[in-house]
């Protein structure tokens, strides 16, 4: 299929897919309207929404917070990426021994829940009057 047949037009191509867009999921056959109306402004709005992103507070912000990072002093700067990975470092470990208490747990809890149906098992065994599991009911 050429690429260049999908233009934001009224031709049987786009149109087609937009109807099987509507058929198999209708947003998407949403988007293929919207594409066929608005298509060739596309690439303006691109253009536009940079532009305006370029200008905004957010991105300069943004701007200033990636370079807050650094303090301008290259001793303090190593010190504190050393102990930014060491802390990093502790909380990897921390999250690892989570981990095996979690596991610890689980295997508590399980051997648990064994022993009080191993109990059950043999009180049902000793009542009286009851088949046991070889017996014919």
């Amino acid at each position: 299929m050429n690429v260049n047949a999908i233009k934001p037009s009224w031709n049987p191509l786009s149109i087609a897919l937009m109807v099987l867009g509507f058929v198999v999921f209708w947003p998407l056959g949403l988007a293929m309207l919207a594409y066929i109306l608005w298509g060739d402004n596309f690439n303006g709005w691109k253009r536009e929404a940079k532009c305006q992103w370029n200008r905004s507070n957010l991105k300069n912000t943004m701007d200033n917070m990636q370079n807050a990072t650094r303090s301008g002093n290259a001793a303090f700067d190593d010190y504190r990426e050393k102990e930014l990975s060491r802390l990093e470092e502790e909380r990897r470990k921390l999250d690892s021994m989570r981990q095996e208490f979690d596991s610890y747990m689980d295997d508590l809890r399980r051997a648990k829940d064994q022993e009080e149906f191993d109990r059950f098992m043999r009180n049902r065994h000793n009542r009286p009057g009851e088949p046991s599991a070889g017996e014919a009911i």
